[in-house]
């Protein structure tokens, strides 16, 4: 997706690399206007809240305090790490790819569309919750549907509104979910090598090996 979207004029957008992505883009927007409803636009509008910083930030802090409270430091670490790593990319990404939204969206927005803070922490935080505090089964499996499936909710919600591209949403996810897929398997990568067993570490025994004769 980032070669694909490429970096253009932000007056150009949707202008991308690999054109039939800019072209889906503005088709898909061109589709949705005429069919926006009440019903949606205020549903999706709680979204837009729900997905900003004034809701995410205190929703983070807290859950990483649980996580602190509770002592579970490799989950902690995990959590902290994906916020971090999901936020620097979206700050790193936005001003170098400049990319320019799409005219007339139903909500307020800031700064460049490409690719969508929202999608991308709707997408972290919801794989990084289920990682946090679901151990492995079949209960983990199905609340991490529960989080596609609001990931996905959550990045269309975005497009409904005007306020990104297809790509921007799509390109949000994956980031914001590989980036708490990654940070958590790099935790649990070191912190399976810290248990290997000392024993392992030690030189071997020469307990019962045969012996030089005195004087030799």
């Amino acid at each position: 997706m980032l070669i694909g979207v490429g970096r253009h004029p932000t007056d150009l957008a949707p202008l991308t690399t690999f054109r039939p992505i800019g072209r889906f883009d503005a088709s898909l927007y061109n589709a949705i206007v005429p069919h926006r409803t009440d019903l949606l636009t205020g549903l999706f509008k709680v979204f837009n809240v729900t997905g900003s910083g004034v809701f995410t930030i205190p929703l983070r802090i807290v859950l990483l305090a649980v996580l602190l409270v509770r002592r579970r430091w490799a989950p902690a670490i995990g959590f902290a790490l994906a916020w971090a790593v999901s936020e620097v990319a979206i700050a790193t990404l936005k001003p170098w790819y400049a990319r320019g939204r799409p005219p007339t969206p139903l909500v307020a927005t800031s700064g460049y569309s490409f690719p969508s803070g929202h999608a991308t922490a709707g997408a972290a935080i919801g794989v990084a919750i289920v990682l946090a505090f679901l151990r492995p089964g079949h209960r983990r499996r199905v609340w991490f549907l529960v989080a596609i499936v609001f990931a996905f909710a959550m990045a269309f919600s975005r497009v409904y509104l005007g306020a990104h591209w297809f790509s921007d949403v799509v390109t949000g996810v994956l980031v914001g979910s590989g980036a708490a897929v990654g940070s958590f398997a790099l935790v649990e990568s070191i912190r399976q090598r810290r248990l290997v067993d000392p024993i392992d570490d030690q030189p071997p025994s020469t307990a019962g090996a045969p012996t030089d004769p005195p004087g030799t």
